[in-house]
């Protein structure tokens, strides 16, 4: 009679951590985090920008440790007792669980290259980047600081757009934004906005595309309805792409495409120019 065979060990298969790999939603390659982290959240492969935080924007962009952020402890508030499928005040407390003070902008003072800046980033984790009456106020406080110390300001755009649970509050804040960026234009002090994926309604029809020099990621979604609203309202076939920064640019809307790995050394550059004008109008 044959022996028994010997039954194999049993061998537990390792298991792969999560959030090693991830996959490019543009081309669909499999990515090693690390790596995509080491290129500036850009695919090595097909150049796609993955969206990242307000805090590594912040990271990528400033000297290290420069970022002294403003107007922190400015809240929202509930004014209008706003109610979907949830209460807008529980939306504000689940946000704002781990993160006392946060909102879907951070501001304050920063440097690049050695040279100071006023900078507000949003943040598009903070419900859809939305503008409420907050973002509305810490810009408006900033564009202030802006005009009153006369330094550049840089607005990092990530937003899809006004805060529909504040109604006409939320609306308010894009005369009110843009208002201080006027006051900012007529003493001639620089304001350069960048727009990253996506840039959308009130906050792309209000201070977003109102820079003296306006950069923008590549592919970024740029507009301020979506296409089949648009098509349903001028009743027109819309353009492929049309509201992709590309088009934009070929359009005049945007002064250029800056890659994210590229773009603290073209601020650094925009900043040293716009000190040297001043300088020379200060002796001319």
């Amino acid at each position: 009679m044959a022996d028994k065979p010997t039954p194999a060990p049993n061998v537990k298969k390792k298991e792969m951590p999560d959030g090693i790999w991830l996959k490019c939603p543009d081309c669909g390659e499999i990515l090693y985090r690390k790596e995509v982290n080491r290129n500036f959240w850009i695919c090595p492969k097909c150049t796609h920008h993955f969206r990242i935080s307000a805090d590594e924007y912040i990271e990528l962009l400033v000297d290290p440790g420069s970022f002294k952020e403003h107007f922190r402890t400015v809240a929202p508030v509930d004014a209008l007792g706003f109610k979907d499928t949830k209460k807008y005040a529980d939306r504000i407390k689940a946000a704002t669980a781990n993160a006392p003070g946060r909102e879907a902008v951070r501001t304050g003072k920063a440097m690049i290259d050695g040279n100071e800046l006023c900078l507000a980033v949003m943040d598009f984790s903070f419900l859809g980047g939305s503008m409420g009456s907050v973002v509305g106020e810490k810009l408006a406080r900033l564009a202030e600081t802006s005009l009153q110390g006369e330094i550049p300001l840089l607005i990092v755009s990530c937003s899809g757009g006004a805060r529909m649970q504040e109604g006409i509050l939320s609306l308010m804040q894009m005369a009110k934004t843009s208002a201080q960026l006027a006051r900012l234009a007529e003493r001639r002090i620089p304001f350069i906005s960048l727009l990253t994926h996506p840039t959308t309604g009130g906050v792309s029809a209000s201070f977003a595309t109102l820079g003296d020099v306006i950069l923008a990621e590549p592919r970024a979604l740029i507009g301020f309805a979506g296409p089949r609203v648009i098509e349903q309202t001028i009743n027109q076939e819309l353009p492929e792409g049309f509201q992709k920064s590309e088009f934009l640019l070929a359009h005049g809307m945007v002064d250029r495409i800056v890659p994210r790995n590229e773009i603290r050394s073209t601020l650094a550059t925009l900043l040293k120019l716009f000190a040297d004008a001043r300088l020379n109008r200060q002796f001319s």
